[in-house]
């Protein structure tokens, strides 16, 4: 039996580390082939202020979390990504495709991409359930789904319920930590919207069908139409890994 396959599109640099390795830790114990893919096929590394220094400790990955990310970076399909901008990509061939989050401004290589934007415009309807296909996403990384747009002008998210990174967690850290971290924490700069407004915005009845929660407890969200699942910030990444791993199984039966 051929095992599931998923990829995990990244920027060159950026991601949140917790939110990358816990994943795919997650999806290989599930015995799935996981894969990457990034702009023009380099190496990705996830954000090292969440892994040294000061902030690192403070605010970053803990010592599972940056095992499990110094092992995924053992991986060949992570020292050679594909590229997403290749003429030859395609997403056709994944079973899940998984859209970390992180902060850092490298990040917005993956959500302002045009060409990446245009793959999930084109992957995100076979998701429809019965569809055989699933998306998975955190933090940013809604955010990269919000930018994707259906051929109507209307962002793929435009009929799902999603969660991404509430608005009150990223200003409050933003404000928090702006006296040694500067704008860090707005991946756009300062003065710019909260990835939930963002994402707001492309919803069609955003009060219906953005869910949201301050709570420590792991939370994720799953839509009923289609085979999406999305969590808010790293705490939530195993839980919305190992959903993301059942909807894949659900759907793919035979």
């Amino acid at each position: 039996m051929t095992s599931p396959r998923a990829l995990i599109p990244m920027a060159d640099y950026g991601h949140d580390p917790t939110e990358t390795a816990v994943a795919y830790t997650v999806f290989k114990d599930a015995g799935f082939a996981v894969e990457f893919a990034t702009e023009k096929g380099n190496s990705p590394r996830c954000d090292n202020r969440m892994i040294a220094g000061i902030s690192g400790k403070l605010l970053g990955a803990n010592k599972d979390a940056i095992t499990k990310y110094n092992q995924m970076l053992q991986d060949p399909a992570i020292q050679q990504p594909l590229s997403w901008s290749d003429p030859n990509f395609s997403l056709s061939s994944y079973d899940l495709v998984y859209f970390p989050g992180g902060h850092d401004k490298a990040v917005r290589q993956t959500i302002d991409s045009t060409s990446l934007q245009k793959h999930v415009a084109e992957y995100f309807p076979q998701t429809r359930k019965p569809g055989a296909k699933t998306v998975a996403a955190i933090c940013h990384g809604v955010q990269t789904l919000a930018a994707a747009e259906k051929t109507e002008g209307k962002s793929v998210l435009h009929d799902v319920t999603t969660t991404a990174l509430p608005g009150a967690m990223e200003s409050g850290i933003f404000w928090l930590t702006r006296p040694f971290l500067g704008d860090y924490y707005k991946t756009y700069g300062k003065g710019t919207e909260n990835v939930e407004t963002i994402v707001r915005k492309q919803l069609d009845h955003p009060d219906q069908q953005y869910k949201n929660s301050l709570g420590p407890g792991p939370f994720v969200v799953e839509d009923e139409k289609y085979n999406y699942v999305s969590a808010r910030f790293p705490p939530d990444t195993e839980a919305l890994a190992k959903r993301a791993v059942e909807l894949v199984k659900e759907s793919t039966k035979s």
